[in-house]
């Protein structure tokens, strides 16, 4: 039976149709048979006479035309669901009916038969409906029976991963689809949980049923997880995350009961061979903010075509940029990167298709004759300096780093992009740069301030001049630059290197404790790829703008803070594990530097709304040029002298000076460095 229905399955639709309808024909003059034997019946006249095979013919020719007008012959087996059956129901009911009524005419017209009445009709319509319905019940049975499916893998068959879909019906489709075409078979979906409200329940797509509908997704897939041990996957549909409030739960539960959870980011090819891409869910998913769609087209019209640097392209961030700026479509991308290894992991995980575009160079950011003639040979419409150290207690310690690449490294970019007329330069910025408390929140803050005062003076009549700063700087005309200077100022990306998530997983990986410096500390938190993203795009409002609406600060819309004892205990929870029994927490109190609380921007700065979503202006005091000309030669020699206090000093007196501003551009006249502060 099973090689019968597969191999009609493998012929032709007109060839399978055809054999289908002459299967339905034989069905029935079967029943018919069937009929009279189980009602032991006894005919008045001979089967196979003349008379008998004409009758035989007649009910061949009815049964065909009923069939065919009750829509038997209008769907294909595989995606048979109620609708197709009760079409069998109504097709045998009236054949039933049309041979009763033409036995009555016979006898009435012609002669009594004997041996025929209602009993053999009633048992003849049962009969009917069971065995023309029986083949295509068992073909859904094996192509799309999560039952069938179970047993053949109890046969052996353990490379097909049952699965539960979480999304909207229309991703249902194209999924379920795919899986059943990809050779071998690597995913059968076996139930679909709908996010869509109006998903009618019990109805099926392709076969496989619509098990769940919001909001009792969390409860019906817990009665799941206990009924059956089959199931391997939980598959989520594209922005799941953002469109229903359970999503950490689900994970959690999934998680809990040993079953992987991925989520569907698109296909790897169009056609016959398409297979999915099924990425594997993370914390910066789980932990997830209310996010809108990011305007693709927009800032693909923005980085398209043209020539990308990204300054610490082999860090997290930067590397997010990279691939971003690959795919939107840039011309060529320069990473600038110090770290060998990293380099050599972005370039892992580069797609061949994109290695032609993409140029990696080793080289320290603050090294002003190598940036020179990097920036000079690839000339980048826009240069993203996300280069930066950023590890709070670290730079505590390695104060004169932090300086030399988050101070000086900026300067260096900055001022070569100025030289080499590059039309925009974006700073990635941090909240650690508001109230500054570390090493690395007044590195930020003066890393803002270059670039905020690079802005000012590009847009001032006449520009000042840029001087040298202890062999840092190096002559500038900012005259006829033309070069846009923008920050954009944001708070913790999940997944970034040293973030609390990646300490997080690897301590809970080895069984714990997971470390919190305070119960009551929070942060702002956002996924890597909406950060990267909404960077672009102000980089992309940037370019618009011009005058009194001009901006030099761009901050993100993070949310609301999140503290960091929930990121934990829902992280271990996530791993299927409970907190405090399995997996202990452990406070440690706050390290140096480290706030309890960040916040994005001051209270002396305004903050303004702006027409694209999730992104805001700041209006805040900006050091003159002059100024901080004045600070760099004495800030490079107290590097020189290891002095860390009056190091600081310089720093924080161009963020007191700029706290006394309250928000309002200073007239400033240039001063001597002994003046700072």
């Amino acid at each position: 039976m099973t090689a019968y229905v597969e191999a009609v399955s493998e012929l032709r639709p007109r060839m399978r149709r055809a054999i289908i309808m002459v299967q339905d024909l034989v069905m029935v003059l079967v029943a018919v048979a069937l009929s009279l034997i189980l009602s032991q019946s006894r005919l008045s006249f001979d089967a196979f006479s003349v008379g008998g095979l004409a009758c035989w013919a007649l009910i061949v020719l009815i049964a065909h035309l009923l069939f065919r007008s009750s829509g038997l012959y209008n769907t294909v087996w595989r995606f048979a669901s109620t609708p197709d059956f009760f079409n069998i129901l109504k097709g045998c009911g009236s054949l039933t009916v049309v041979l009763y009524l033409a036995s009555l005419a016979f006898r009435f017209f012609f002669q009594p038969v004997a041996g025929l009445n209602e009993r053999q009709f009633i048992v003849f319509f049962l009969v009917s409906f069971t065995i023309i319905s029986a083949p295509r019940l068992y073909y859904r049975f094996l192509r799309d029976g999560a039952s069938w499916r179970i047993l053949r893998r109890a046969a052996g068959d353990a490379s097909t991963k049952q699965a539960l879909f979480i999304g909207r019906l229309g991703e249902a489709d194209l999924i379920v689809r795919f899986t059943r075409t990809a050779q071998p078979a690597e995913y059968a979906i076996a139930g679909i949980m709908a996010t869509e409200s109006a998903a009618p329940l019990g109805t099926r797509i392709q076969g496989v049923p619509v098990v769940a509908l919001r909001p009792r997704l969390v409860e019906v897939l817990e009665d799941y997880v206990k009924g059956t041990q089959s199931l391997d996957l939980l598959i989520f549909g594209q922005g799941v995350e953002r469109e229903i409030e359970d999503y950490a739960e689900l994970v959690r539960v999934a998680r809990h009961s040993g079953i992987a959870v991925v989520q569907f980011a698109g296909l790897s090819e169009l056609g016959q061979g398409g297979k999915l891409v099924l990425d594997a869910v993370e914390m910066e998913t789980i932990m997830r903010r209310s996010a809108v769609a990011t305007d693709t087209t927009r800032i693909g019209a923005f980085v398209g075509g043209k020539r990308v640097m990204v300054t610490g392209g082999a860090g997290s961030i930067g590397r997010v940029l990279v691939k971003r700026a690959l795919e939107l479509g840039a011309e060529a991308v320069l990473v600038a990167d110090n770290s060998e290894f990293g380099i050599f992991q972005l370039d892992q995980q580069t797609d061949d298709a994109d290695r032609d575009r993409l140029t990696s160079r080793i080289v320290d950011v603050a090294d002003r004759p190598h940036m020179t003639r990097l920036v000079s040979e690839f000339k980048p419409a826009i240069i993203f300096h996300a280069a930066a150290l950023k590890h709070v207690p670290l730079l505590e310690e390695n104060w004169e780093a932090a300086i030399e690449t988050n101070v000086f490294g900026t300067l260096a970019c900055a001022e070569i992009a100025a030289e080499c007329g590059v039309p925009q330069f974006l700073l990635i910025s941090s909240d650690k740069a508001v109230d500054p408390t570390s090493v690395l929140g007044v590195t930020k803050r003066a890393a803002e301030q270059i670039v905020s005062s690079l802005h000012e003076a590009q847009a001032a009549s006449p520009p000042p001049r840029a001087g040298a700063a202890n062999g840092h700087a190096g002559p500038v005309d900012l005259r006829h630059s033309g070069t846009k200077f923008i920050a954009v100022r944001f708070g913790n990306v999940f997944g970034s290197n040293g973030s609390v998530a990646t300490v997080f997983q690897a301590q809970i990986e080895a069984g714990g404790p997971v470390t919190i410096t305070d119960r009551r500390m929070t942060r702002y938190f956002m996924t890597m790829a909406e950060a990267v993203d909404l960077v672009i795009m102000s980089a992309a409002d940037a370019e618009q703008r011009q005058g009194k609406d001009d901006y030099a600060i761009y901050m993100l819309d993070m949310g609301e803070p999140v503290p960091i004892l929930e990121v934990a205990e829902t992280m271990i929870r996530m791993a299927g594990k409970s907190p405090y029994t399995d997996i202990p927490i452990r406070f440690t109190g706050i390290r140096p530097g480290e706030k309890l609380h960040e916040t994005l921007h001051a209270e002396n700065e305004e903050v303004v709304k702006l027409d694209t979503a999730k992104i805001f202006g700041l209006r805040t005091g900006v050091v003159e040029w002059p100024r901080i000309e004045a600070a760099l030669p004495a800030l490079a020699a107290a590097m020189q002298a290891r002095d860390k206090a009056a190091a600081l000093a310089i720093l924080a007196g161009l963020y007191r000076a700029e706290e006394d501003m309250g928000g309002v551009r200073e007239e400033a006249v240039p001063k001597a460095a002994g003046q700072v502060g």
